[in-house]
């Protein structure tokens, strides 16, 4: 009979247990568009506009807020707790009993209710489209870099330090699961005392104290390793970047929360001008397997997290996210979106740190896409000590920092942009793989290509040339004719290109001299470029 009473009280504390759920309840429509969209000083910091005017991204429909009066009339429903909110996906996540969650959808404003248990979804496509994307002088090295020196020379970021670029003027923001005593530890002060902290909030606890939380302080570690300074000892990749720091992880549970936590501060993040997002999180398995993703979800189009990851790529953020620390179990999200420059690992040596995530043809793009020291990584824990830690969670942000640099070097590149010459910077560009993506980036190169990049119409590499030859054309030259010459004027090779980015397989062609000619139209006016190669 006790047996017989204890499995009733569990299938009756199942039951009751099955009736709440998690869902996202998809919105149809917002308030006052066309006026805030008019007046984006209502809806968005001066930094942002700035930023988003110079960069020609378009203020739209995306930026409005969500209409509190939908909100309202939600949160005013008994027994239902809205837990986050997306204006980007226009749309709130809450927890209720199944039945109120399927009846909201009787409601006129209510476009749709996405469960996070997927078992509950009807089947339905979503819209997962993919989306259409678009001479240096050496110096004596003067900084000492101490511990770090390994994982700093290993991208020739020290390159960029000594031309004093080390982030000043670029605004990141970094997402993450604590960061306890930043606001004491020696190892800031320098980020502390230039007012490089601009601004921080715990989305977890819904406070601004993001330094007592207790639980873990996975983000100091992070954080150290792009803003950490101790005179001889330790420097981080962008120590005089300025910062937003961001809580969304509850280290306590693994629930799909999380990535609208997520949501939310990459929108905070836009709204205030954020240049670059480091998030070394990143989500597949939860605690109740229903709310998994499967790796078929994996495809860069789908998850909740990744779909806003790709309307952030849209808004101008780069976004630097692990690849994860699941081996051959694939990335997680959102470093599944092409979107996304995901970061595997290596070790001291540059060679496939074991325990990095690699990538699969379930992502419509080459992952992971880079890859930094993330084995025996440097970095400064909480109380103030260098020491070493593993994941991709410390080689994302090194990486993160070093581009930070770049970016203060060549401020007027777009996000796709400087994405693509950090993967053509890399050391295995032309022959990447699942388990280091295109390589170690060298931002040596990266900067001697931007460089080049700049003054010239085409930049044509390697040469000399043995295999592939790749042709990046200036931002503007959206088609051009390429005409391949021997030294006596006859035309060996002649395409029309319409991608700004090419290969030409050149092992066809003998060793020698050759000639490319362009011809090409730029601000309207008819142009033409020849330039000198020799294949070896």
């Amino acid at each position: 009979m006790r047996y017989l009473i204890i499995c009733i009280f569990f299938l009756v504390s199942n039951i009751i247990y099955s009736q709440q759920e998690f869902a996202w309840v998809y919105f149809n429509d917002k308030k006052n568009v066309n006026q805030l969209i008019n007046n984006p000083e209502l809806i968005l910091s001066d930094l942002s506009i700035s930023k988003k005017k110079s960069k020609g991204i378009p203020i739209d429909y995306k930026d409005v807020p969500i209409n509190n009066d939908f909100i309202q009339i939600i949160s005013d429903l008994d027994n239902l707790s809205i837990l986050s909110k997306s204006k980007w996906l226009n749309c709130v996540y809450v927890e209720a009993e199944i039945d109120l969650l399927t009846s909201l959808t009787d409601l006129s404003f209510v476009a749709s209710v996405e469960f996070a248990n997927k078992s509950l979804n009807p089947n339905k496509n979503l819209n997962t489209s993919p989306q259409k994307y678009k001479k240096f002088i050496s110096l004596e090295k003067s900084i000492e870099y101490g511990s770090t020196r390994n994982q700093i020379e290993m991208l020739n970021l020290d390159f960029l330090h000594e031309q004093e670029f080390t982030g000043k003027g670029v605004n990141m923001a970094v997402i993450d699961a604590g960061f306890v005593n930043v606001n004491s530890m020696t190892s800031f002060s320098r980020l502390r005392d230039s007012g490089g902290i601009l601004y921080t909030y715990d989305f977890v606890l819904d406070t601004e104290n993001i330094y007592d939380y207790q639980g873990n302080s996975h983000g100091t570690k992070v954080l150290s390793t792009i803003a950490g300074f101790k005179e001889n000892e330790y420097y981080g990749t962008a120590p005089d970047a300025s910062f937003y720091l961001f809580r969304t992880e509850d280290v306590s549970s693994e629930t799909p929360v999380e990535e609208c936590y997520w949501v939310e501060a990459v929108e905070l993040a836009d709204s205030l001008g954020v240049d670059i997002i480091n998030t070394s999180l990143g989500y597949k398995g939860y605690d109740n397997s229903n709310y998994s993703h499967s790796s078929e979800d994996l495809n860069g189009y789908t998850t909740f997290i990744t779909r806003a990851a790709n309307i952030a790529f849209d808004k101008g953020i780069l976004l630097v996210n692990s690849a994860g620390n699941s081996s051959s179990t694939g990335v997680i999200a959102p470093a599944d979106s092409q979107s996304v420059l995901s970061i595997g690992a290596v070790n001291s040596e540059g060679s496939y740190a074991s325990f990095s995530s690699q990538g699969s043809n379930i992502q419509p793009v080459i992952k992971p896409d880079v890859v930094a020291q993330g084995s025996q990584s440097k970095v400064i824990n909480v109380t103030d000590d260098i020491v070493s830690s593993s994941g991709t969670s410390f080689s994302s942000p090194i990486l993160a920092g070093a581009i930070a640099c770049f970016v203060q070097a060549f401020p007027r590149l777009n996000i796709d942009e400087i994405m693509d010459l950090v993967r053509e910077s890399s050391s295995q560009f032309n022959n990447p793989d699942y388990y280091l993506g295109h390589g170690i980036p060298n931002f040596l190169i990266a900067y001697n290509l931007a460089l080049e990049l700049s003054l010239n119409d085409f930049l044509i590499f390697p040469i000399p040339t043995i295999d592939n030859l790749n042709i990046i054309s200036k931002w503007g030259v959206e088609n051009y004719q390429l005409d391949i010459l021997d030294l006596n004027g006859r035309i060996l090779y002649s395409k029309h290109f319409t991608n700004p980015r090419e290969s030409i397989n050149f092992n066809e062609f003998s060793d020698g001299i050759y000639l490319l000619k362009f011809s090409y139209q730029i601000d309207g006016k008819n142009k033409s470029f020849v330039k000198k190669i020799i294949k070896k």
